[in-house]
């Protein structure tokens, strides 16, 4: 006999699964500035980073963030994510802080292979620069280990050396929830407070919380480049290759980095309502599906993450 699940228990369920995730999110975030001096918040403008900016406002209230906000931007951003990063962050009165990837090839401490060159990549050595203008001893990150299988392997509060590094087989063990926290002089943690959300956990929680996002995250009509089975989004940055054709797409955005590395996918969401559907048919994460960094850097994202990337 098959027992048949009401769909106002399903609802519940759901609600005491995102209950639970908010909760340890909301813990952790406490924990963070409880533990450390000088943290921060790394806030792109993303949906991630817009939930973690969600659970730090119930966390400590409006306006009463204990810690700044971060930006490392490459200056090849989207322009809806970084008009609605600004908006958020005055909205809130937080204090917000960016740091140039461009400005760090002023100093020469960044340069690019060819002027084309994604910046991606190159945002460790802006971050690490901000983290020692500032001495930051705690980083609080939006990244969640189904994303990718280097991030899978990661703690919750990351050690990281006085080198920015990452040594994935001397991490600390994190049993009950209890946190080691202690630091050496010029060490620091990254800290994830979603590491055990999904993809579809994020969206169901934007539904419920009714979270504002940047636009490019629903579905709009956008000129793209059809290359190698992903929609190269047309811009300055991303030209059309030789041979290449630029077609018109209704497309959105399942996640959203640097322009010159991120590609949107075709759909008809209009809301999260919508979003979350699609997401429950989907079957390949949303950096393999979208991000073109990670199907042809010649770095992999374990290598990135040891030399300081997010």
């Amino acid at each position: 006999m098959n027992a048949r699940v009401e769909p106002q228990l399903l609802g519940q369920l759901s609600n005491r699964h995102l209950a639970a995730l908010e909760e340890e999110a909301i813990f952790i975030l406490r924990e963070v500035a409880a533990a450390f001096e000088r943290p921060a918040l790394l806030f792109s403008g993303g949906k991630d980073s817009l939930v973690l900016l969600k659970c730090a406002e119930k966390a400590f209230g409006s306006g009463r963030i204990p810690y700044p906000l971060l930006m490392i931007d490459t200056g090849h951003n989207f322009p809806e994510v970084t008009r609605f990063r600004d908006f958020r962050a005055a909205e809130l009165g937080a204090e917000l802080i960016v740091r140039h990837v461009e400005d760090s090839m002023k100093r020469g401490t960044v340069r690019l292979a060819h002027p084309g060159e994604s910046r991606n990549v190159h945002q460790s050595v802006t971050l690490l620069e901000a983290i020692e203008e500032f001495r930051f001893d705690a980083l609080i990150g939006g990244a969640r280990r189904d994303e990718e299988k280097a991030r899978a392997k990661e703690r919750i509060f990351s050690h990281r050396d006085g080198f920015g590094q990452w040594q994935p087989k001397a991490q600390r063990p994190e049993l009950w929830t209890l946190f080691n926290t202690r630091l050496h002089p010029g060490e620091h943690f990254r800290i994830f407070p979603i590491s055990n959300w999904t993809e579809l956990d994020v969206w169901q929680y934007i539904e419920r919380e009714n979270i504002a996002l940047p636009s490019i995250y629903y579905a709009h009509r956008r000129q793209v480049i059809e290359r190698r089975g992903m929609l190269v989004p047309l811009t300055e940055m991303t030209p059309p290759k030789e041979g290449e054709q630029v077609v018109s797409r209704t497309v959105r955005f399942r996640t959203v980095g640097d322009i010159t590395c991120t590609c949107p996918v075709e759909s008809t969401a209009a809301d999260a309502a919508e979003v979350v559907a699609e997401t429950l048919s989907v079957e390949v994460s949303e950096r393999g599906a979208t991000r073109m960094d990670d199907r042809t850097s010649d770095a992999s994202m374990e290598k990135r993450k040891k030399d300081g990337y997010f």
